[in-house]
């Protein structure tokens, strides 16, 4: 039998790092199986689904690398499964029910629909609007066997009968979702343990058309530190919000994994991951969103990339923000040593990339209008002129000779030179960013700065 799982978001929001987490169990269970992972959109909710966030959705599913193996054809590129294009079938569907005797529908006065009319097994036909619902059996124990929280069993003591399809064509959440899993041949459902409680429901459908369910598996869901569950007010939630960040997709893919499945190393790639991933390692507990964690990890992927693969990172991340300059290599290089993501990082080579960079205040105030500031970015001018090339060693020499020529100690050397040349007091290693500046930029950048310190010491 093809393992068949399916990722089904309601296009009325954001991709939130929950569903993003649940998306890649399923897809990891899909391809560990070589089976296949569908993506269906559950746009029923009229009023807020939207095409801007089912597109928002797809990107970032893509972006996270979790693609799926089947739907409309769009051009070449499977296209969502959406219900709103599926009506047709859950009316189909719905009036079999009645058929069979497990649903009926009730009229509504078309003046006053709140107002419950009559129930009837015949369609109606006197221009009043009506709903199809179903017949919950009396007394009835709903049990099924969940993959990872074993046995749990319902009462439909008291269960209620429901709508299955509303007096505007569409259906409802419970019984869309049956049709499409058993249309789809979907063999497992993966998902969040807050639809545990609709899954009663579901079974009751399964059996009214004699179908057989998937198994189920309901993972705990993503808390925040205060061990509510995750939503804004614990801070950003968006996938969207993190790409934009500066976060690698793969940073924040294995970090996802790490929330609930129990491997043995926390720092991998978790296209390298699939053959080991089973269900069973998954937890049964409630976990945190540690947003420090996520930057430690994603500071980790960040150093470990190639030259290559961080310059197309780099470059992907600032056209997605719009941003319109060039980091070169080397700049790049040693200033990911000192970040966790690709927007520190950029931020960290702005002095490294413009000549009107503006100093820091506390640069100013520290060590600029010290009275020792101007005798050394004298000598550490003269002596950069004095040197043909620049290469680290000789970079350190010279600054820890001007230091002990003077009689400073070398941190107050080596922080006037580097808020001269960068601005900053933290920068990357200063002997490979005077390095990476080069002879004539260092000399341009001491010149500036002795410029700035005469014309603040005459008030100009």
């Amino acid at each position: 039998m093809e393992v068949r799982v399916r990722f089904a978001p309601s296009p009325t929001g954001y991709l939130h790092v929950g569903g993003a987490r649940t998306a890649l169990f399923n897809w990891l269970f899909a391809r560990k199986h070589g089976g296949k992972f569908i993506l269906r959109i559950e746009d029923t909710d009229t009023e807020r689904s939207s095409r801007e966030s089912e597109q928002s959705i797809m990107n970032d599913l893509k972006w996270l690398g979790l693609y799926w193996d089947e739907g409309p054809d769009c051009g070449g590129n499977y296209g969502p499964y959406r219900q709103s294009e599926r009506l047709n079938l859950y009316k189909k569907y719905a009036y079999e029910l009645v058929e069979r005797g497990h649903a009926y529908f009730a009229v509504y006065d078309k003046d006053d629909p709140k107002k419950l009319l009559y129930t009837t097994t015949k369609e109606p036909t006197d221009g009043n609007p009506f709903t199809v619902v179903f017949k919950v059996p009396e007394n009835r124990k709903v049990a099924f066997q969940d993959m990872l929280k074993g046995e749990i069993e319902f009462s439909t003591e008291h269960m209620d009968d429901f709508i299955i399809l509303k007096s505007n064509g569409f259906p409802v959440y419970n019984f869309a979702v049956v049709v499409d899993d058993h249309l789809m041949n979907i063999t497992h459902v993966l998902r969040g343990e807050d639809h545990i409680s609709n899954t009663p429901k579901q079974i009751l459908l399964y059996e009214a058309f004699g179908w057989t369910p998937p198994k189920f598996m309901h993972i705990p869901l993503i808390l925040g530190a205060d061990r509510t569950p995750l939503s804004k007010r614990h801070g950003a939630t968006a996938v969207e919000h993190f790409r934009r960040e500066g976060y690698l997709s793969k940073a924040l893919v294995n970090y996802l994994a790490i929330l609930g499945w129990s491997v043995e190393e926390e720092i991998f790639d978790y296209q390298e991951k699939i053959k080991d991933f089973e269900p069973d390692q998954i937890s049964n507990k409630n976990v945190v969103f540690d947003y420090q964690k996520l930057e430690w990890l994603n500071g980790k992927h960040l150093r470990a990339l190639g030259v290559e693969k961080l310059e197309s990172e780099l470059k992907s991340w600032m056209e997605f923000v719009g941003v319109n300059e060039k980091i070169p290599n080397s700049v790049a290089l040693i200033c990911r040593e000192k970040v966790n993501t690709l927007k520190q990082l950029y931020e960290f080579a702005i002095p490294f990339l413009r000549e009107d960079f503006e100093y820091e205040q506390e640069y100013i105030e520290k060590f600029l209008s010290k009275p020792e500031a101007e005798i050394i970015l004298e000598k550490s001018l003269a002596a950069f002129e004095s040197l043909q090339t620049l290469s680290i060693e000789n970079v350190e020499q010279t600054l820890r000779s001007i230091a002990a020529e003077l009689g400073f100690g070398t941190n107050k050397v080596f922080q006037t030179v580097r808020g001269a040349v960068l601005g900053r007091l933290v920068t990357p290693g200063l002997f490979e960013s005077i390095t990476v500046l080069g002879r004539d930029r260092t000399i341009s950048r001491l010149n500036r700065t002795l410029k700035l310190l005469k014309n603040l010491r005459s008030g100009a």
